[in-house]
C-alpha cells in the first residue's frame, strides 16, 4: 500500500514531502529546508520542524563607495555562508552586533553627500527587515530581547496564532498590535512579531526630507500657519523598524500603536509621527501617510499607524502666527461686558413676573448657555498644558455652544409658531407643545452630538494652542455641521415668519395693539437671525484677502451677543422697562427709609444725652 498516494491520509505539514517505504512511509523536509530537530525523517505534522535553510541576499547598495560599509557586508556574507537553521539565533545577534558597530563608528560614510547617506540608510533598513524576517522563522517559540552598546535593541516574539494583542517593550519604544495581523492567511504555524530600535541610524538620516500629503499640508497651514521650508525636520526619537512573518503589512484593519520616548520638545515645534518611505531611486524620504499623532508630551509621543515600516518622531519648525493684540483686547472686553449683560438678562427673566412665559423660558436657557460658554472660554481656552483637562474643556465648550445654537433654533421655531397663530390668537397649544419639546431638544440633542464625537475620536479634542476641536479628519465639522444646519433652518423659519407677518400687517386696520405686537415680533425675528445666526457665518468666512476684516467683524459682533440679547429682550420690552422702573422706585424708597431711620436714630440719641449745667 502506498500511504503517500493521492488522496493521502498522511499529513506531513509545511515544507515537507511524503516518501513511501516498504510497508510504511517517512516524512522528509522539502529541498531547501532542514529539520531544526536534527532528525532526518518524521511521521506526522506534529513532529515537523522543517525550516528555510537559505539566507536572504543582502548586498551593498550600488554606486556607494565606502570601505566601512564594504567591511560590514563582508561580515554579513560570511555569516550567510555558514548559515544553518539551528544557528539562526546566533546569526541574528552577530548581524545586529555588526550593524551596531557600523553605526557607532560610520567612518567614511559620514563624508558621503547627504543624499547618498539617505540611500545607504534606506538600503540598510530594507535589508535588515528582510533578513530578520527570514531568520526569525527558524527560532523556537518564545520572547527574545537583545541589546548592544551603541543602543541597538531587538525585541522579538514567536508564537502560534493566539487571539490577543502583543506588546513589545524597549528602552525608548513600545509597540502594540493585534496578534492576528502577524499570521499569514491559511498558515497554522508559528508567527513572528519583531521590533528593532536603531538610534545610530539617525546619523545617516540627518536632513532627510519630509513629504506631506496635500490634506496634511492644508491642516498644518490652518493650525500652525505651515511648516517653515528653510530648515529640515529634526529627528527627535530613535529610528525603529517593525516586521512580521506576514509580508502583507499594509492597510491593517486594526492599527498598530507606537509609544516613543524622546528628547524634550522645543517650543514652536510641530511633532509628527513619520515612517521611512522607500523611493524608486533606492533612497527615500519621511512621510506621514497612514500615521497619526495621538498625543504628545514633553518627552513622549504616541503614534498610530495602519501599516508597518521604519518609524520615528520628527520635530518640524512652524511659523507661529502672532495673535493680534487688538483682537485679544476686543475679545476679552466684549466677552466681559457680554457676561454682565447675560447675567442681568437671566436675572430679569427669572424675577420679572410680568413677562414670564414660554418665550421667556427660551430666552433664559439661551442666556445661561451663552453665559457659561463665554465664562469658560475666558478662563480656560488657553489651558493646553494638561491634555486630559484641555480635552474636557474643549468637549464642554463644544456642548455649551451647540446647546446655545439649539436654543436659538427653538427660539426661531417659537417665533414661527407664534406668527402662524396670530390670526386665531390661540397660544395655549403652542405653549404646551414647546414645554414638552424644549428641554429634551435643547439639552438632549447637543449631548448626543458631543457623545458621538467624543466616542469616535476623543483624541481630537484640544489643539496645540487652544482647548477646542481639531480640524484634522474633518472633526471640526462635529461643530460646524450642526451650526450650518441650524442656521439653514433658522433662515427658512425667518423667511416664512416674515411672509406670514407681511400678510398679517396688510390685513390690520385699527387693531393698534395687535399691530404693535406684530411689528415687535418681526423686529425680534430679524434680530434673531442676525445676532444669533449670521455672526457665526463670519467665522467660516475668515479666508482669503478679507480674512482680517472678517476676523474683526466676527470678534466684535460675537463677543457682544449678550449685549444684543439684553438690549432686544429686556431694554426694548415695555413691560421690562416698567418693571425696572418699579424696582428703581423700590430701591430709592428703601434708601430713603434707611436714611430717615438713620436720622431718627441720631436725633433720639442726641435727646437722650444729659445736659451740662454750668
Amino acid at each position: 500500500i502506498n500511504e503517500c498516494a493521492t488522496p493521502s491520509k498522511v499529513s506531513c505539514g509545511r515544507f515537507s514531502d511524503c516518501w513511501n517505504t516498504e510497508g510504511s512511509y517517512d516524512c522528509v523536509c522539502s529541498p531547501g529546508y532542514e529539520p531544526v530537530s536534527g532528525a532526518k525523517t518524521f511521521k506526522n505534522e506534529s513532529e515537523n520542524t522543517c525550516q528555510d535553510m537559505t539566507f536572504s541576499t543582502w548586498i551593498p547598495p550600488p554606486g556607494v563607495h565606502s570601505q566601512t560599509l564594504s567591511r560590514f557586508f563582508d561580515k554579513v556574507q560570511e555569516l550567510g555562508r555558514d548559515y544553518k537553521p539551528g544557528l539562526a539565533n546566533n546569526i541574528i545577534q552577530s548581524i545586529l552586533q555588526a550593524l551596531d558597530e557600523l553605526l557607532e563608528a560610520p567612518g567614511d560614510l559620514e563624508t558621503l553627500p547627504h543624499l547618498q547617506q539617505h540611500c545607504v540608510a534606506s538600503h540598510l533598513l530594507d535589508g535588515l527587515e528582510d533578513v530578520l524576517r527570514g531568520l526569525s522563522k527558524n527560532l523556537s517559540n518564545g520572547l527574545l530581547n537583545f541589546s548592544y552598546p551603541a543602543g541597538t535593541e531587538l525585541s522579538l516574539e514567536v508564537q502560534k496564532q493566539v487571539d490577543r494583542s502583543v506588546t513589545l517593550r524597549q528602552n525608548q519604544a513600545v509597540m502594540q498590535l493585534d496578534w492576528n495581523q502577524a499570521q499569514k492567511s491559511g498558515d497554522p504555524g508559528f508567527s513572528v512579531v519583531g521590533l528593532v530600535s536603531i538610534p545610530g541610524m539617525g546619523k545617516l538620516l540627518a536632513e532627510a526630507p519630509l513629504v506631506l500629503e496635500p490634506e496634511k499640508q492644508v491642516l498644518l497651514h490652518e493650525t500652525h500657519q505651515g511648516l517653515l521650508q528653510d530648515g529640515s525636520p529634526i529627528l527627535l526619537s530613535d529610528v525603529i523598524s517593525a516586521f512580521l512573518s506576514n509580508n502583507d503589512t499594509q492597510n491593517f484593519s486594526s492599527p498598530v500603536t507606537f509609544t516613543f520616548s524622546h528628547r524634550s520638545v522645543i517650543p514652536r515645534q510641530k511633532v509628527l509621527c513619520v515612517f521611512w518611505e522607500h523611493g524608486q531611486n533606492g533612497c527615500g524620504h519621511w512621510a506621514t501617510t497612514g500615521c497619526s499623532t495621538i498625543g504628545t508630551r514633553d518627552t513622549s509621543t504616541i503614534c498610530r499607524c495602519t501599516h508597518l515600516s521604519s518609524f520615528a518622531v520628527l520635530m518640524a519648525h512652524y511659523d507661529v502666527q502672532e495673535e493680534d493684540p487688538v483682537l485679544t483686547v476686543i475679545t476679552y472686553m466684549g466677552l466681559s461686558f457680554s457676561l454682565l449683560c447675560l447675567l442681568l438678562a437671566a436675572l430679569t427673566f427669572l424675577l420679572c413676573k410680568a413677562i414670564q412665559n414660554t418665550s421667556t423660558s427660551l430666552h433664559l436657557q439661551l442666556s445661561l448657555c451663552l453665559f457659561l460658554a463665554h465664562l469658560l472660554f475666558l478662563v480656560a481656552i488657553d489651558q493646553t498644558g494638561h491634555k486630559v483637562l484641555c480635552s474636557i474643556i474643549a468637549g464642554t465648550l463644544h456642548y455649551l455652544y451647540l446647546a446655545a445654537f439649539t436654543w436659538m433654533l427653538l427660539e426661531a421655531l417659537y417665533l414661527f409658531l407664534t406668527a402662524r397663530n396670530l390670526t386665531v390668537v390661540n397660544y395655549s397649544s403652542i405653549n404646551r407643545f414647546m414645554k414638552k419639546l424644549m428641554f429634551p431638544v435643547g439639552y438632549g440633542v447637543p449631548a448626543v452630538t458631543v457623545a458621538i464625537s467624543a466616542a469616535s475620536r476623543p483624541h481630537l479634542y484640544g489643539t496645540p494652542s487652544r482647548c477646542w476641536l481639531q480640524p484634522e479628519k474633518g472633526f471640526i465639522w462635529g461643530f460646524l455641521g450642526p451650526v450650518c444646519a441650524i442656521f439653514s433652518m433658522n433662515l427658512v423659519l425667518f423667511l416664512v415668519t416674515l411672509w406670514i407677518l407681511k400678510n398679517r400687517l396688510s390685513s390690520l386696520n385699527s387693531e393698534v395693539s395687535t399691530l404693535r405686537n406684530t411689528r415687535m415680533l418681526a423686529f425680534k425675528a430679524t434680530a434673531q437671525l442676525f445676532i444669533l445666526g449670521c455672526t457665526w457665518c463670519l467665522g467660516i468666512l475668515q479666508v482669503g484677502p478679507a480674512a482680517r476684516v472678517m476676523a474683526y467683524l466676527f470678534t466684535i459682533i460675537n463677543s457682544l451677543q449678550g449685549v444684543f440679547i439684553f438690549l432686544v429682550y429686556c431694554l426694548l420690552s415695555q413691560q421690562v422697562r416698567e418693571q425696572y422702573g418699579k424696582w428703581s422706585k423700590g430701591i430709592r424708597k428703601l434708601q430713603t427709609e434707611s436714611e430717615m431711620h438713620t436720622l431718627s436714630s441720631s436725633a433720639k440719641a442726641d435727646t437722650s444725652k444729659p445736659s451740662t449745667v454750668n
